[in-house]
């Protein structure tokens, strides 16, 4: 009775002890996996989270496209000459500098930081889905909006490219973004054989219309149009 009372508590320590050992393990992996990335990444903590401060987009953003860019490397170079830790464009540095004040120096880890989340920024504010907002950082605006109207498809490298980060960040993927249909060429064969007058508006509908001058009060501003601007170029230098 004696010898299996003993036993009985003996497998209950090995069970406590497999537990606990377990639980470390656990806690451990938790650690790790809520660590940066690589070892220099510690310092790129307080210019990431000042970033993302100032110009307003999650701290997530800022890491994932930066570990799929550079691989946490400040002194990354790509074959096209984009540079740093987002690995920013000479042209794209020169315009956010100038406009942000980042300095000289592109290598520069928060000015590097700083210009990447400028400029995820500036795509955001463009597009409003991140999807899109990848696309533009990679491939270039003039080439998302070009997928966006359904005019042109996005290069499977950029593709590629939104699938690697937009998961980790709450989005889908490119793929599972439709773009918008093309309006097809209206043809002869639909076209009137008579051509119709315009309705005409009765004179007092006219008069009560306001001038071009006048202000409707509760008639809402238009939402702003957006056209392709010079100053984006694509930071990878591919084809817009």
């Amino acid at each position: 009775m004696r010898h299996s009372a003993r036993s009985a508590r003996f497998r209950a320590a090995r069970i406590a002890a497999v537990l606990l050992l377990l639980a470390a393990q656990m806690h451990l992996a938790h650690g790790a996996a809520a660590a940066p990335a690589s070892p220099g990444a510690a310092a790129y903590a307080g210019p990431v989270a000042e970033a993302s401060l100032r110009f307003g987009i999650p701290e997530a953003w800022i890491w994932r496209v930066m570990h799929v860019e550079s691989r946490g490397d400040p002194r990354a170079v790509s074959h096209a000459g984009a540079m740093g830790l987002m690995q920013v464009m000479p042209a794209t540095w020169a315009m956010l500098t100038a406009r942000h004040r980042l300095g000289s120096d592109p290598f520069d880890v928060r000015a590097n930081i700083f210009a990447g989340a400028a400029y995820l920024r500036a795509m955001w504010d463009r597009y409003g889905d991140v999807r899109l907002m990848l696309a533009g950082y990679n491939a270039g605006p003039g080439r998302a909006d070009a997928y966006a109207a359904g005019r042109r498809g996005l290069p499977a490298e950029t593709v590629a490219y939104v699938a690697a980060i937009a998961p980790a960040i709450g989005a889908s993927s490119v793929a599972s973004l439709a773009p918008a249909p093309t309006r097809p060429v209206p043809s002869w064969r639909d076209a009137s054989l008579f051509a119709q007058q315009p309705e005409r508006i009765p004179d007092s509908a006219a008069a009560a219309a306001p001038l071009r001058g006048d202000r409707v009060a509760d008639a809402p501003p238009s939402p702003p149009v957006r056209h392709p601007s010079p100053l984006f170029v694509p930071l990878s230098g591919r084809d817009q």
